[in-house]
C-alpha cells in the first residue's frame, strides 16, 4: 500500500504545510525557521542478540520537535522503512496535532528500522529494552512521553516503562502511554483514535447536511483505527460499511457488511481478503469508490495529485497520518470534498494518551464512560475551532487546522521568548 510513499519525502511535505500557513497568518522568517526545525534529534545504533545467539546492529531515532507548549509526545514505530525524515515529519505533525486539540504537549516521534514480522517475541523484547535504554536520557513524564505506533503495542510500552523504571529504581508509569490497564493504562485508549475519528466525521456530516445513518463507508486499512472507526460508525451512527482493505488486498459488498464479522474473519485468516459474500477490490478502486465517507487508515501518501480527481466521497476522515499530499488537498477542496485532516481526525489517540498520563501523574483513574465523554468533548470542540477558521478564511480544513495549531504554538513561543 505504500508504493507511492518512497517517492515523497514526508518531512518536505510537513515543511510545505508550515509555509502555507505561515503565509496565511503572516509569520516572519525567523519564526518560520524555528517551526521548520526539530528542537532535538537522536540517532542510536545498538546491538541486539538474536535467538540463534548472533548479534545484529539496529538503528533507532527519537525526535523532539517543539516543546513550547509542554513535554513532547509521540509514538514509536518498528518498521523496515523507518527514516529520520519520516520521524521528523511525524514529530512535526504530532506538534500540530496536540495543539489542534489544545492539550499541553509538544510533538515527538521515534522509530527503529527493523522488521517485526520476522522477529520472535524475545527478540522484540530485547530490541525494545535496548532502544529504550539508549533513548532513556531524553524521555520521561516531564520531558517526552512515547506511545505505540506502527507495529508496536501495549506490550512494547510495558517493556519501555519497565526498562525506564529499573533505571530510576522505582515505577514510573507516566513515562509512556498506551500501556496495559494493569500497569496504569487508561480505559478506552485502544479505541481512542478510531473513536475520535468517528466523532469528527459525525460533526462534519452535520455541517454538510449528510445523514450518517445509511451513509456508505469505505475504510482503507482495516487495522486498529480503521476497524474501530468502522465499528462505531456502524454501531452508534447506523452507517453502511461497504468496502475495507489491508496490506494484502481489499473487499467490497454493495449492500454493506457487519464490520465486527469482518474483524473476526481477519483475526482467523490474517486478512480481510476472502470475506464471505464480498468481491475483491484493489487499493486504487477502494479510494475511488462511490461512497459517502472514505476513511484512509493505512499509511501516508495515499491520496496524491494522480488519484485525487477520482475520489468520490463527500467526507474523507483521515484516521492515518499524512494520507493526503498537499497538492491533492487543493483538488479535493475544489471538488467540495470535506477532508477531515489527520491532525484533527486522528487526534483522539493522543487525547486519551494525555488522559492516561494525567491519570498516572495523579495516581487516580477514570471509568471508560468518563474517558469517552471527555474525549467527545475535546473532539467536538476541536472540530468546531477548526471549522470556524475554515469558514472565516475560506480555506480547507487541513489549512484551518494548521492555522489553529501553529497559532497556538507561536503564541506559546512568543510568550516564553528565547533563552538566554
Amino acid at each position: 500500500m505504500a508504493s507511492s510513499s518512497s517517492t515523497v519525502n514526508p518531512f518536505e511535505t510537513a515543511k510545505q504545510q508550515v509555509d502555507i500557513v505561515a503565509d496565511l497568518i503572516g509569520l516572519d522568517k525567523g519564526v518560520r525557521e524555528v517551526l521548520k526545525h526539530p528542537k532535538r534529534e537522536l540517532t542510536v545504533n545498538f546491538p541486539v542478540q538474536m535467538d540463534d545467539g548472533t548479534y545484529r546492529v539496529y538503528t533507532g531515532y527519537r525526535v523532539q520537535y517543539n516543546m513550547a507548549r509542554g513535554p513532547t509526545k509521540g509514538g514509536i514505530r518498528f518498521h523496515p522503512q523507518v527514516t529520520l525524515d519520516e520521524v521528523r515529519a511525524l514529530a512535526a505533525w504530532m506538534t500540530w496535532k496536540c495543539a489542534v486539540v489544545n492539550i499541553p504537549y509538544g510533538g515527538a516521534k521515534g522509530g527503529v528500522i527493523c522488521d517485526p514480522k520476522h522477529m520472535s517475541k524475545n527478540e522484540l523484547e530485547r530490541l525494545t529494552r535496548r532502544y529504550a535504554s539508549e533513548i532513556s536520557m531524553m524521555i520521561g513524564p516531564e520531558i517526552d512521553i512515547p506511545a505505540p505506533d506502527v507495529y508496536t503495542d501495549s506490550q512494547t510500552m510495558a517493556w519501555i516503562m519497565d526498562t525506564y523504571s529499573m533505571q530510576k529504581g522505582y515505577s514510573v508509569p507516566g513515562v509512556v502511554t498506551g500501556k496495559p490497564i494493569s500497569l496504569g493504562g487508561s480505559q478506552g485508549r485502544g479505541e481512542a483514535t478510531g473513536r475520535g475519528c468517528a466523532y469528527v466525521i459525525r460533526e462534519a456530516a452535520k455541517d454538510l447536511g449528510l445523514k450518517v445513518k445509511g451513509a456508505s463507508v469505505a475504510v482503507q486499512g482495516f487495522g486498529n483505527a480503521g476497524s474501530v472507526a468502522a465499528n462505531l460508525l456502524f454501531d452508534e451512527q447506523g452507517a453502511k460499511i461497504v468496502a475495507a482493505s489491508d496490506s494484502r488486498g481489499g473487499i467490497y459488498k454493495a449492500d454493506g457488511f457487519n464490520p465486527h464479522a469482518l474483524e473476526e474473519h481477519k483475526a482467523k485468516t490474517g486478512s480481510v481478503v476472502g470475506f464471505p459474500g464480498s468481491k475483491p477490490m484493489s487499493n486504487e478502486e477502494l479510494l475511488a469508490a462511490k461512497v459517502d465517507i472514505l476513511v484512509p487508515a493505512a499509511l501516508e501518501n495515499q491520496i496524491t495529485k494522480k488519484n485525487a480527481d477520482k475520489i468520490q466521497a463527500k467526507i474523507v476522515g483521515e484516521a492515518a497520518n499524512g494520507p493526503t499530499l498537499p497538492e491533492a488537498d487543493t483538488v479535493l477542496y475544489e471538488k467540495k470534498i470535506a477532508v477531515m485532516p489527520d491532525v484533527l481526525a486522528n487526534a483522539g489517540g493522543v487525547t486519551v494518551s494525555y488522559f492516561e498520563w494525567a491519570q498516572d501523574i495523579q495516581g487516580y483513574y477514570w471509568s471508560l464512560d468518563e474517558v469517552n465523554q471527555r474525549l467527545e468533548r475535546v473532539m467536538v470542540q476541536s472540530y468546531n475551532d477548526v471549522h470556524k477558521v475554515a469558514q472565516e478564511r475560506k480555506v480547507h480544513h487541513r489549512t484551518a487546522a494548521y492555522v489553529v495549531a501553529i497559532q497556538r504554538v507561536v503564541d506559546a513561543m512568543r510568550l516564553r521568548g528565547t533563552y538566554p
